[in-house]
C-alpha cells in the first residue's frame, strides 16, 4: 500500500487493487465516513442513488366497456 494523502490524523492509502483505505487515529475507517473523506479529498465521486421507476398504470379491463346491443 502506498500513502496517497496524509493530513493531521488521517492517512489515505491506495491498495495494489486500486481501492482506497483510510486510517484515522490508528483505526481503520469504513462506511459513510470513508466515502465522505474520499470525496472531500477528491479521490472518488460521490455515489448517486438510483431512482426507482413507478409501476406502470394498469389499463381498464375490457369488461368495463359499454355493453353491446
Amino acid at each position: 500500500m502506498e500513502v496517497v494523502k496524509e493530513s493531521g490524523d488521517v492517512k489515505i492509502f491506495k491498495k495494489r487493487s486500486g481501492r482506497f483505505c483510510i486510517k484515522r487515529q490508528g483505526k481503520w475507517v469504513n462506511g459513510a465516513d470513508k466515502v465522505k473523506l474520499l470525496v472531500d479529498a477528491g479521490l472518488v465521486k460521490a455515489p448517486v442513488p438510483k431512482k426507482e421507476d413507478p409501476p406502470p398504470a394498469e389499463e381498464p379491463a375490457a369488461a368495463e366497456e359499454a355493453p353491446a346491443e
